[in-house]
């Protein structure tokens, strides 16, 4: 089968000078300095440990400063990492650290989500059975936009060509393509390749028929709809539908899962946003993982440093939903929603972190099509050396019944700090046995019975409140938005008078306002905007507009209509 090549700017692909990012950011020389993403900074200092790195930062020539998160010391780098959030892409903005005796700034831009064009590539109109293979870059000031005509351009490789796509270019931006019967990938980022933008594309039908290892078939692994090999950095693959992939992974019931994936990077050098995409399948075909990569256990992994996941929209995949293992260092994953899947997050390994987790949401969880019992919403655990990164998991809602089993894997949990979660679950909090340093669990609703090592002393499942009143949060009818009341049991026997009558009536029970409102701890960076008192526990904030998942999120009801559904 014979591919198209797109014409023009190929002497550019080697005059552009190797790309050092990830690795050795170009400012890494600097001391502190920021890597940013649209709407994130990672943060580096490289100072003599203090008892506590603060953190505030402003927009630049602003007057307002606003406190973030302390940065968390790593001994193994001497150095202050964190990462400021919900920043506006394509704006500049100045932070200020301070520990002990030592102060320093740092001045840094976000970087822009509108990429300027240069040279545009037009695919033919109608329907085509081969590859389109790009070699030719853009240039930072002038991306090369491969798109199609306003008529349906349709890429159909009828299961004999590898890939619908092959990107052997940087600089490079491929929008509005339909992908239909990729053997393999339908779209393939080859190695050390950087800048790329996967964006308003349909993949569909991708992949090998493949089938448990367990029973000898070795084919169609990460067979993907999106596959970047070993080396690339600063991918943005966004606003897209990846859905029901020709082959299907096994279940746990059949031994560990393999098969395609929605997205799949492999040892990245970093920089990479994942946001507002559709990864969808049936039970038949379920994902290995929606997105995922290797190696876990290492000190670089699938998004390795300075990475963003959110807003996506996932179901039916067979192990992890996301998985982010590997250095995640200044890696955060936010406002993400997935139903039938095992385990939510993947975090084994979390090198060096810090990797953030907040506002979640988790939706039903299995392990197998005969058996429904869910996994966790935290995989954690690791190897060493690759272990004892920091890991914050803040405002997440998981939500039975039919959702996790476990709030974490029985695995080692080192380093860990939850606040403000919802876990209502029947299983394990924290895992059976802990490692060094230990996590701290506080601030949760948790609703089960096994709290393993995780001890929280001002969690919601029960507590007195100044009157004297035993608080019993309960589970029933709990949604995503906390109801506004609860029920609580009043414990022994109280008099109650009914008319002329006057009865002893043993554990009554009275209707409360929700302690789950604006019962939540203040975090610094992360829920300043809370409304009411005090932040809620869980992802939603009552009176806050509502999460929205998928790559139709946070669109006008006319905006964003991709080519191949007009």
């Amino acid at each position: 089968m014979k591919s198209l090549r797109t014409a023009g700017l190929g002497f550019l692909a080697s005059l552009l000078a190797p790309f050092s990012y990830g690795q050795a950011p170009a400012d890494e020389a600097a001391n502190p300095y920021a890597v940013t993403t649209f709407e994130c900074a990672g943060l580096y200092w490289k100072v003599p440990e203090a008892a506590a790195c603060e953190l505030r930062y402003r927009e630049a020539h602003g007057t307002t400063w606003r406190k973030g998160l302390d940065l968390v010391y790593d001994s193994r780098h001497g150095q202050y990492r964190g990462s400021i959030i919900g920043l506006t892409p394509n704006m500049d903005y100045e932070a200020e650290l301070s520990a002990g005796s030592a102060n320093s700034r740092v001045a840094f831009r976000t970087r822009s989500d509108v990429f300027p064009i240069g040279r545009k590539t037009v695919l033919p109109a109608g329907e085509t059975d081969r590859t389109i293979v790009i070699t030719e870059s853009g240039t930072p000031d002038a991306y090369h936009l491969v798109t199609v005509p306003e008529s349906r351009s349709l890429l159909n490789l009828k299961n004999v060509a590898d890939h619908g796509v092959e990107i052997a270019a940087d600089y490079v931006i491929v929008r509005g393509l339909e992908i239909r019967n990729a053997r393999v990938h339908g779209i393939r980022i080859a190695r050390d390749r950087h800048d790329i933008v996967v964006e308003d594309c349909y993949v569909t039908f991708w992949g090998r028929i493949g089938g448990a290892r367990t029973y000898g078939n070795l084919e169609g692994s990460s067979d993907s709809a999106v596959y970047a090999e070993q080396g690339t950095a600063r991918l943005t693959i966004q606003r897209n539908l990846f859905e029901d992939p020709r082959g299907a992974s096994n279940d746990w019931e059949t031994g560990h899962p393999v098969g395609p994936q929605g997205i799949t990077v492999v040892q990245s050098r970093g920089g990479n946003v994942i946001r507002y995409n559709d990864i969808l399948s049936t039970e038949d075909h379920g994902f290995n993982d929606a997105i995922g990569g290797a190696s876990n256990f290492s000190d670089v992994g699938n998004m390795n440093r300075d990475s963003d996941i959110y807003g996506n929209l996932i179901r039916s995949v067979w192990d992890d939903a996301i998985e982010c293992e590997g250095a995640n260092m200044n890696v955060r994953i936010w406002g993400n929603y997935a139903h039938k899947f095992f385990n939510g997050i993947a975090t084994a390994s979390t090198a060096f972190g810090p990797l953030y987790i907040y506002r979640n949401v988790l939706g039903e969880s299995r392990s197998g099509h005969g058996n429904t019992t869910g996994g966790s919403f935290i995989k954690t655990g690791g190897r060493e050396p690759y272990v004892g990164g920091r890991k914050y998991i803040f405002h997440n809602t998981a939500l039975q019944p039919g959702g996790v089993f476990h709030a974490f894997t029985s695995h080692p949990n080192p380093n860990g700090v939850t606040r403000n979660n919802i876990w209502d679950v029947p299983g394990r909090l924290g895992p059976e046995r802990e490692a060094e340093p230990p996590s701290d669990y506080d601030h949760d609703y948790y609703t089960g019975t096994a709290p393993g090592t995780a001890r929280e002393p001002n969690g919601l499942k029960s507590r007195t409140t100044p009157a004297g009143t035993r608080l019993y949060v309960t589970s029933y009818k709990l949604e995503f938005y906390p109801r506004s009341t609860i029920n609580s049991i009043i414990w022994g026997a109280h008099p109650y008078e009914f008319g002329d009558r006057k009865v002893n009536i043993t554990d009554p029970v009275q209707w409360i306002r929700n302690p789950l409102i604006d019962g939540g701890a203040r975090i610094p960076g992360f829920n300043d905007s809370f409304k009411g008192e005090g932040p809620d526990v869980g992802a939603f904030e009552v009176g806050a507009p509502p999460l929205e998942f998928g790559r139709r999120a946070y669109l006008k009801h006319d905006e964003g209509w991709a080519p191949w559904e007009k």
